[in-house]
């Protein structure tokens, strides 16, 4: 080991760590650590998709704690499990006056803690995978890994052309209309449809200042051609959440127009 050099890093991550101590953002450490195992995926991470879908920590850093400094909020329902607790978070399709839609219409994401208090695993329903089918949420996750940081908006830019193309159907505009119901508004773009859903978080507290992440706006991006789904974004408790579909599956054949 070069210790000239092994010095100077070791320097700078004790004088980060300080820092992050002495302003009380600690959870920020552990959030760039669990950032870090991200670029060895399959060392630190499993997938399990069934109904749902599944991130499984092997070696979880955060606690729960974090989870509620970063977004500001809480939970729907927190309750005790017999390897820890689970947090689970539930949103409810609302009108543009944020009036509950009936019949009710709702997703959820789960969060599970062992009894040391860390994350072990967080899941999404199965409504939400309507809209990120799994084999795109994990080729999204894979991508984090070496992802540009925006220090200045604490963001991630993951770069999804190092990361291999997914071969599966895309969400097509007839079955995502059929699980989420109609759209809140549509907006047009060229080649693009843009459906705009609002959901609603159900939280028993916010962080003053931040009252506006209860609300998560949904926008599905769909090809007047072929009504599949380019392009997905939305908030959830706090947590932005985009992917481009057209970045990450195979051309096809005779595929001659761009996705947005």
């Amino acid at each position: 080991m070069n210790l000239s050099k092994a010095r100077p890093t070791f320097r700078i991550a004790s004088v980060l760590l300080l820092s992050l101590s002495l302003t009380g953002c600690i959870y920020w450490w552990r959030a760039y650590q669990t950032y870090v195992q991200m670029s060895e995926f399959d060392r630190y991470f499993k997938v399990a998709a069934a109904d749902d879908f599944t991130l499984l920590f092997k070696e979880p850093v955060m606690y729960s704690g974090d989870f509620v400094s970063l977004a500001k909020l809480r939970a729907s329902e927190e309750k005790t499990t017999p390897t820890g607790k689970q947090w689970r978070y539930w949103f409810r399709k609302v009108d543009n006056k944020g009036r509950l839609i009936k019949p009710k219409i709702e997703f959820y994401s789960d969060l599970n803690f062992n009894k040391e208090d860390r994350i072990t695993a967080w899941s999404f329903s199965s409504l939400f995978l309507e809209i990120a089918p799994p084999k795109f949420l994990e080729v999204s996750l894979r991508s984090i890994g070496g992802a540009d940081i925006n220090e200045d908006k604490m963001q991630l830019k993951a770069d999804t052309s190092r990361i291999g193309k997914v071969d599966a159907e895309l969400p097509r505009k007839s079955k995502v209309v059929e699980k989420l119901g109609e759209p809140l508004r549509i907006d047009k773009n060229n080649d693009q449809e843009i459906y705009v859903y609002h959901f609603k978080l159900v939280t028993p507290g916010i962080e003053e200042g931040y009252e506006d992440r209860e609300l998560s706006i949904i926008n599905l991006s769909f090809d007047k051609k072929t009504q599949e789904m380019t392009k997905m974004s939305g908030r959830f408790a706090g947590l932005k959440i985009s992917i481009n579909y057209g970045n990450l599956v195979h051309k096809k054949a005779g595929d001659v127009h761009a996705s947005s």
